[in-house]
């Protein structure tokens, strides 16, 4: 099964276009995250509980 993002679902990313697809959701966190701290300059160790929940409602399965 694969697990997908779209940054741009994120709210006021909406013109970003990263996307990633990775074969588990561990290695799909990776590249969120990677790609919040190179593209947007955000440190993913900063995220609340809630940042992540919000974030795993936005990943696809499938």
């Amino acid at each position: 099964m694969a697990y997908s993002y779209a940054c741009k679902d994120y709210p006021e990313m909406e013109t970003c276009p990263g996307q990633f697809v990775a074969e588990t959701e561990g290695e799909l966190w990776k590249l969120i995250e990677l790609h919040a701290s190179i593209a947007h300059g955000e440190d993913p160790g900063e995220w609340s509980d809630d940042d992540r929940q919000y974030l795993k409602t936005l990943i696809k399965s499938g």
